[in-house]
C-alpha cells in the first residue's frame, strides 16, 4: 500500500475529502460575513445565529408544513433574510456613524438571544432533519466511500460562492453596492435608494448564512448550538483571507478546511486549533489578511 510520509494515500485522500466539506461551509459562511463587513463595515456576530436559524427554517417547513428539502433551499434563507433585513431597518440603522464595537455588541447579544430561545424551547439535543432520497447513497472511489450529498454540498457551494463573487465584483448592481458604502452622498444623488440597498446587503449576507445552515441540516443535527460551534472559526477564516475580501474569503473558507483534514492524518491533536495558529501567523506577517488591501 503507497504512503505519503507514512501516511495510506487512502487515508490521506479521506481526510482531504472531510476537509473539503468542511471547507465548503467556511466558505459560505465567511463569504456572507465579508459581504457584510466589507460593504456595511459592521461585524456580524449574529451570523453564526442565522445560520442556526436557517437550519431551523428547514426542519420547520418540513415537520410543519411537509415542503421539502429543494423548497427549503429557496424559501429558508429568503425567510432568514428578511429577517436580518428587519434587523438591519429597525436596529443596526440606528448604530450608522457609531463605533463598530456597538454594532458587533449588538449582534453579539442578538446571537446569545436566539440561541437561549431555541435551546430553551428545544434543549441542546437537537432535532434529526430526513436527508432528501435523491441523494441518498454515494460514490465508492477506491479510497473511500463518497456520500452523495456530501458531494453536491461541496458542488452546489462552489457554484453559490462563485455567482455571488460575480455579482459583488464584475455587474453594475455590485458596483452601485461598493460606490454606495464608499461615497453614499454621491450615489443618493444620482436617484438611488441607499438606505435600501445597505438593508438588501445586509440580507443578502444573512441569506447565504441561512443557506449554510439549510446545507448543513441533513449532515448535523439541527441543534441551537451549531452555529456557536462554528462561528469562531469562521471569524478566523475572514480574517485569514482579509475583512471584506470576498474573493478572500472563499478562497480561505476552502484552503483551510483542507489544511484542517491534513492536521486530522498527521498531528490530529491539533486539527482543532491549526485554523487559529494560521491565522496569527498571517496577522504576523501581513495584518490585512492574505487578499486584504492594506491602508
Amino acid at each position: 500500500m503507497s504512503t505519503v510520509f507514512g501516511v495510506p494515500v487512502q487515508a490521506l485522500l479521506g481526510q482531504l475529502l472531510v476537509g473539503l466539506i468542511n471547507g465548503s461551509f467556511y466558505a459560505l459562511l465567511s463569504l456572507g460575513l465579508a459581504i457584510i463587513f466589507g460593504l456595511l463595515q459592521v461585524v456580524n456576530f449574529a451570523h453564526g445565529a442565522f445560520y442556526t436559524l436557517g437550519a431551523f427554517a428547514a426542519w420547520f417547513l418540513l415537520t410543519l408544513a411537509g415542503v421539502g428539502y429543494l423548497g427549503a433551499l429557496v424559501l429558508a434563507p429568503l425567510a432568514v433574510g428578511l429577517v436580518g433585513a428587519l434587523v438591519e431597518r429597525t436596529m443596526l440603522k440606528r448604530l450608522g456613524g457609531m463605533d463598530p464595537i456597538y454594532g458587533l455588541l449588538l449582534t453579539f447579544g442578538l446571537a446569545l438571544l436566539v440561541q437561549g430561545l431555541l435551546q430553551n424551547q428545544y434543549g441542546s439535543s437537537g432535532q434529526p432533519y430526513e436527508m432528501p432520497s435523491w441523494l441518498s447513497g454515494g460514490y465508492a472511489l477506491g479510497f473511500m466511500f463518497l456520500p452523495r450529498y456530501r458531494a453536491w454540498v461541496v458542488g452546489f457551494s462552489v457554484v453559490v460562492c462563485g455567482a455571488t463573487w460575480f455579482v459583488i465584483e464584475r455587474t453594475r448592481l455590485g458596483a452601485t453596492l461598493r460606490a454606495a458604502t464608499e461615497n453614499p452622498a454621491l450615489v443618493q444623488a444620482f436617484g438611488i435608494n441607499v438606505p435600501r440597498l445597505v438593508t438588501l446587503t445586509y440580507g443578502v449576507g444573512v441569506a447565504l448564512a441561512a443557506l449554510a445552515g439549510v446545507l448543513a441540516a441533513p449532515i448535523y443535527r439541527v441543534s441551537p448550538l451549531m452555529g456557536a460551534d462554528l462561528i469562531i472559526v469562521v471569524f478566523a477564516v475572514v480574517v485569514i483571507g482579509g475583512m471584506g475580501s470576498i474573493l478572500g474569503s472563499i478562497l480561505t473558507g476552502f484552503a483551510l478546511g483542507l489544511i484542517e483534514g491534513l492536521t486530522k492524518v498527521y498531528y490530529p491533536e491539533a486539527s482543532s486549533t491549526v485554523i487559529f495558529a494560521v491565522m496569527a501567523l498571517v496577522l504576523l506577517v501581513k495584518p490585512s489578511g492574505l487578499f486584504g488591501r492594506t491602508a
